[in-house]
């Protein structure tokens, strides 16, 4: 075995040009193999982990599909509404430690508009836990100042002091819009990767105050509120969307849920954030599907280059394995030699592609979590990533005894007749 080794580092030695080509091939199809996954595993948890820290999601009873999309992605319209005098006696509950309530239905140039109270910037948790942070800027504080996340800010162009203006509704029209009541953007969230980036974030009483003189959805006619005159009126909202909750113990979880859905007053429901995440990947989660084919042809591409270069490089070999077949080299040998010599290139190739994987996530991981909000942690292969590795290594090594069984067939002759 040790001479074989010896043959074959020669033999590589001596075409090192050529196959480090290979190696090369083999280590970038390996750093795209490993980035594909680990993009796809961590994909997963970033959208399982939108909303983290957070034990119940409250609204009217529907779906919880339905109640995850809107509260959580801002995806749809509720079928009812939560009355304010509820959030009250669910906030008052012996096992609730903090309630943070979610106003939605308005917009600005297509990005949904999100009220709630100052606590949801000290709550709302995403990730592994993190907190929300300011890119620039405070929380609002005054009745007419509005948050917006990265996304919006970046799209539009936005820094803290611009004027904005909403829109009722989605804002397809023109006419249902607040132009006589603008906002000024105070603060501009950091990136998260979740649905906070493309929100405009704005307080309670401000969505009370822009529909004052609005009923069934539309403009009274002939009603006009200045707005410097709104904070004369009670700006206590009759109603919410939904409600955040978080408990004293997480052990009452359940208990609360219970409390919710039997709630007298009006037909409410309480969903587990995560269940319904994952009950929400396995109907939108395609797209993992999709990463996991291009991650099985990165490697198939891979494997096809190795033997390619393995097959093409027999015609410059055809004198050398001739000569070692004269000496008495049996088809074992003839293709122990291939199969090592395979396996040698597969080898460097993925150890300089995991080297080439661990050195673009530890220089792109801020890059990518500040721009798209993908967190990607510089750790240790995970279980499925080691099996990646060994699956390549392995199929490189197997695709190295199709070459041998074809140089084994090729005549003395042929490898020891002298070209003309």
């Amino acid at each position: 075995m040790k001479a074989l080794f010896g043959i074959a580092w020669r033999s590589a030695w001596n075409r090192r040009f050529t196959l480090a080509l290979t190696v090369l091939s083999i280590a970038l199809s390996t750093f795209l193999l490993l980035g594909v996954e680990r993009i796809r595993t961590e994909m997963r948890e970033n959208f399982a982990s939108s909303v983290s820290g957070t034990d119940l999601i409250v609204g009217a009873r529907t779906g919880s599909t339905q109640l995850l999309l809107y509260s959580v992605f801002r995806i749809g319209s509720a079928t009812n509404n939560v009355q304010w005098k509820s959030l009250q006696a669910l906030a008052a509950h012996p096992a609730v430690n903090w309630v943070v309530p979610l106003s939605l239905g308005d917009s600005h140039r297509g990005f949904p508009v999100l009220a709630t109270t100052p606590a949801y910037f000290d709550h709302f948790r995403y990730g592994d836990r993190q907190p929300l942070r300011l890119r620039e800027g405070r929380p609002f504080g005054g009745l007419f100042d509005a948050v917006i996340g990265a996304e919006v800010a970046d799209r539009l162009g936005y820094r803290a002091g611009q004027a904005i203006t909403l829109a009722h509704g989605g804002g397809e029209l023109d006419v249902a819009d607040h132009a006589d009541k603008p906002f000024t953007v105070v603060g501009v969230l950091a990136r998260t990767g979740t649905p906070v980036d493309r929100t405009v974030h704005i307080g309670l009483g401000a969505m009370e105050a822009i529909h004052l003189e609005w009923a069934g959805g539309a403009p009274m006619p002939g009603v006009k509120i200045p707005a410097e005159q709104v904070r004369k009126f009670d700006l206590t909202p009759r109603n919410v969307t939904a409600a955040l909750v978080g408990l004293k113990n997480r052990a009452a979880v359940f208990a609360v849920q219970r409390w919710v859905s039997t709630y007298g007053a009006e037909p409410l429901m309480a969903i587990l954030p995560g269940v319904a995440l994952d009950e929400l990947w396995g109907v939108v989660g395609i797209g993992e599907n999709a990463l996991l084919l291009m991650s099985a042809l990165v490697g198939l591409v891979s494997l096809a280059g190795l033997v390619s270069v393995v097959m093409a490089g027999l015609n410059e070999r055809r004198r050398e394995l001739a000569v070692l077949r004269a000496v008495g080299a049996r088809l074992r040998h003839v293709m122990a030699l291939l199969a090592l010599e395979g396996a040698m290139v597969t080898l460097g190739g993925v150890l300089i592609g995991v080297a080439l994987w661990a050195l673009g996530i530890a220089a792109l991981s801020p890059w990518l979590q500040s721009r798209f909000g993908l967190a990607l942690a510089l750790t240790a292969p995970t279980s499925g990533e080691w099996l990646l590795l060994a699956s390549l290594i392995a199929a490189g090594w197997l695709a190295s005894l199709l070459p041998g069984i074809r140089a084994y067939r090729l005549s003395l002759a042929d490898g020891l007749s002298p070209r003309i």
